[in-house]
């Protein structure tokens, strides 16, 4: 049994985002059996860019029930049966979080017909429900409302049906015959970092997710090239470690794959950068930029592999913000830089271009290196609704992260302090921090 679902929401994220409708259509693998359909109302605004587009204002939810006074009927209408959806995770893990919120564990095992219409029709233009079923020539009067979406979506699953009735509900196809499937069935469909074994019990392989058993279910069915196989059939053994945020488990991941040097993971595994990229004011008032050996106690604007990868890096950063050559010891001279001689260089190295001018420029050039302030907090979700995620940098620095209870409200400073556990800084840290931070503004706490 089936239960095909669409949700309409306040938004992208099932974390800080509610369900404004869903509908649900109870399908025994020949046709619909059952049907469910609701406004909810979200007990937040709906963004006006979101009414443009589904149409469900804030006045068509007012009278509308609440996530709770439904719930039981969800579980009841979905007990037992397999979750279809067009891109189903979406849904699915909005439905999991208002459960969530309300104490209760919501699991049922999925089919995603967006990806099942890839191998049942393949070499089509998009496979986004619209385009798809405007190509598939299936009617969906309702585009964008729970309802009509899930309805088409119930056409698609049948047309997939026909063409393979396998393809529904088929579990992935593995060559790998180490993997006891109850060990997948356990694997929970949270946020955090996984581990993949060889038969030796050797780290082969460390990843991140937000639904981590839906990423090792995606190994486990990877056949698109010969190191994919060669990895999946060397798993032996899974293990994970839940995280909450997806900032701590970036974070992990990346520690992890440096400690481990897992034979899988190319990207990331690099552990010692011996250059950095420093900067200094020279007694004429420009800031002048160099790279040196990485010295302790003094925090690089960027970290490298080698001088050469430093020296590249430098090169291209002066070329792109038209700084000079000499101030950025990448020419040795008494009078001008070579590219103030070709008229690329302003003039600093001989003072006819002013310190504020220049230096600017030079604060354009390493902004994307630094963070906002030297001493802060970063705070994300925890693994459980009484808990923060801390991350602390000080002096320009990545002290480490740890976790800290909230029960709903504001935790104190001296206890952020005394959470955070030890871990390495290093330039894919700061991009991770610095990425983060481009986006989550808001999350961060001055020491």
């Amino acid at each position: 049994m089936f239960a095909v679902i669409d949700v309409e929401t306040t938004g992208l994220s099932p974390r800080s985002e509610k369900i404004t409708e869903i509908a649900i259509y109870i399908h025994d693998g020949k046709q619909v059996v059952d049907e469910f359909s609701s406004l909810i109302n979200p007990e937040k605004k709906i963004p006006y860019r979101i009414t443009a587009i589904t149409g469900i204002s804030n006045k068509m939810v007012e009278e509308a029930p609440r996530f709770y006074e439904i719930a039981k009927q969800i579980v009841e209408l979905t007990d037992g049966k397999v979750v279809v959806g067009h891109n189903v995770n979406f849904d699915y893990n909005f439905i999991r979080h208002e459960f969530k919120r309300l104490g209760y564990e919501y699991k049922r095992k999925t089919f995603c017909t967006c990806r099942m219409s890839k191998k049942a029709f393949p070499g089509r233009r998009s496979y986004g429900l619209g385009k798809l079923c405007r190509e598939l020539n299936i009617s969906n009067h309702a585009r964008h409302r729970a309802a009509g979406d899930a309805l088409a979506t119930t056409r698609l699953f049948e047309m997939i049906r026909a063409v393979d009735p396998e393809l529904a509900g088929k579990p992935p196809r593995t060559l790998n015959t180490n993997l006891n499937r109850s060990l997948i069935d356990k694997l929970p469909e949270q946020t955090g970092v996984y581990y993949f074994f060889n038969d030796k019990g050797d780290i082969i392989y460390v990843g991140k997710s937000t639904d981590i058993k839906s990423r090792v279910l995606s190994h486990l069915s990877n056949n698109m090239n010969k190191r994919a196989v060669e990895m999946r059939d060397a798993i032996a053994d899974i293990s994970c470690e839940l995280t909450g945020s997806e900032l701590i488990a970036l974070l992990l991941e990346s520690h992890e794959i440096k400690k481990y040097k897992p034979l899988y993971n190319r990207a990331q595994r690099r552990s010692r950068y011996n250059y950095g990229l420093y900067s200094f004011e020279d007694d004429q008032g420009y800031v002048n930029l160099k790279i040196t050996r990485i010295v302790e106690g003094a925090t690089p604007i960027n970290c490298y592999g080698s001088k050469m990868e430093a020296r590249n890096h430098l090169f291209k950063l002066v070329e792109e913000h038209r700084l000079c050559q000499k101030l950025c010891g990448l020419y040795d001279s008494q009078g001008s830089c070579f590219h103030y001689q070709i008229r690329e260089c302003l003039g600093a190295c001989v003072g006819e271009e002013t310190p504020d001018a220049y230096n600017s420029r030079v604060v354009q050039a390493i902004e994307d290196y630094s963070y906002p302030c030297r001493d802060f907090f970063l705070l994300d979700h925890g693994r459980n609704p009484d808990e923060k995620a801390v991350v602390k940098i000080e002096n320009g620095k990545y002290i480490g992260f740890g976790y800290v209870g909230c029960n709903g409200e504001e935790p104190a400073i001296e206890l952020l302090h005394d959470c955070i556990k030890a871990y390495p800084d290093n330039k894919d840290i700061r991009q991770i921090l610095r990425s983060y931070l481009k986006v989550k503004h808001s999350a961060l706490i001055p020491l």
